[in-house]
């Protein structure tokens, strides 16, 4: 049976690049049919699509990837899938924007070595980048947090009766209970937004 030629891609949900990974694979000859991907989100790196591949590929196929951050989300991982693809399977494996890494060329000890040197010092330059671009935006949250930006959906309008029911209720002339009832609202929205209220002035 002739050897294969596969491509797989990988992009989260929030990426705009798969069209960019798809134009290059089909450069290099791989047939739509032949083109695996998944869409998951940075948290969620169950890939079924890659599965599937892998269970597909035979000694001697050809796998190509955009860059080698899409073999795994840490160092670990990718040192992993790469020995399970080239090592196990067989497979000769082409990351295109690093041309050191293609199985193909140097078959050799010394190519082999090169190879595997250059896998680990990216694989770990991927995963610190990833830490590194989590570290920003943490920083960034907590930077905006501190000067009063307020993250998620807006909160719902309140009721025009709000106002009124919240002044019974500090007066103590209505439980929060039945101020809450009153407002058409539950009773730990309501105490939520009254503190909101007792905070900034407003609910």
């Amino acid at each position: 049976m002739a050897e294969t030629t596969y491509g797989y891609i990988r992009v989260s949900t929030t990426e705009q690049n798969e069209d960019r990974q798809r134009i290059a694979l089909e450069g290099k000859g791989v047939a739509a049919a032949h083109i695996y991907m998944d869409k998951q989100s940075g948290k969620d790196f169950d890939r079924p699509q890659y599965k599937r591949l892998v269970r597909r590929l035979r000694p001697g196929d050809l796998l190509y990837v955009q860059s080698i951050d899409r073999l795994g989300r840490n160092y670990q991982e990718i040192q992993t899938q790469w020995r399970i693809l080239t090592k196990e399977l067989g497979v000769d494996l082409c990351v295109l924007d690093m041309p050191l890494l293609d199985t193909r060329n140097g078959k050799d000890l010394m190519g082999t070595f090169i190879a595997d040197l250059v896998l680990q010092i990216l694989s770990f330059v991927a995963q610190n980048e990833r830490e590194n671009i989590r570290q920003r935006q943490a920083a960034g949250i907590a930077a905006a947090k501190a000067r009063g930006v307020r993250f998620g959906r807006p909160p719902r309008p309140l009721p025009e009766n709000y106002h009124s029911a919240y002044q019974k209720w500090k007066a103590g002339t209505l439980s929060g209970a039945a101020a809450a009832k009153e407002c058409g609202m539950p009773l730990a929205s309501f105490r939520y937004r009254a503190e909101g209220y007792e905070k900034e002035g407003t609910p």
